[in-house]
């Protein structure tokens, strides 16, 4: 079974995939991305590497029982996608804190919003593989508990259950 754990950055998915309790191999697909250089070239407005989905879906294809944590994972072949939310504000305040600069907290903050993650991954796998956990207040254990939940079937997809619309 192959599961992501995505969102917008700031709404925990590392924190909680590293307390996740699970038999499945977790990968820090960010990480592959860098160690691996699965990339074609760099967003100059952004400062950032683009990642090549094509050569990160190649690099995945022979692996199977992974719970794959990324903004990104929801692009990729999965069985289940689990997307971590939380207020924009809270991830405005998390992206500053961690050194992102002002313009791209408040698009991250923006694009939480407007559920972009959540909209990609509904069109991407449909409604019925998809499960939203609402963050904002709730501990990186409690998080992981509930990904675990995912993972063992216990819980049922949720996409369209959590809404920051009034922070817009």
């Amino acid at each position: 079974m192959r599961v992501a754990v995505t969102g917008t950055p700031g709404t925990g998915k590392t924190t909680a995939s590293e307390r996740v309790e699970t038999d499945l191999d977790v990968i820090h697909l960010n990480d592959v991305i860098t160690r691996e250089g699965l990339t074609q070239g760099i967003d100059d407005d952004r400062d950032s590497a683009i990642a090549d989905l094509d050569a990160v879906e190649t690099w995945l294809d022979d692996r199977d029982d992974v719970l794959v944590e990324s903004h990104l994972a929801h692009h990729l072949p999965m069985d289940r996608v689990i997307v971590l939310r939380c207020h924009p504000e809270t991830i405005e305040e998390r992206l500053v804190e961690g050194g992102e600069g002002e313009q791209s907290a408040e698009e991250n903050a923006e694009s939480e919003a407007l559920d972009v993650i959540l909209a990609e991954a509904v069109d991407e796998h449909g409604s019925d593989s998809v499960y939203e956990i609402e963050t904002t207040d709730r501990s990186p254990s409690s998080v992981a508990e509930e990904i675990e939940a995912v993972v063992e079937g216990d819980r049922e997809p949720s996409a369209g259950s959590v809404s920051y619309i009034e922070y817009l």
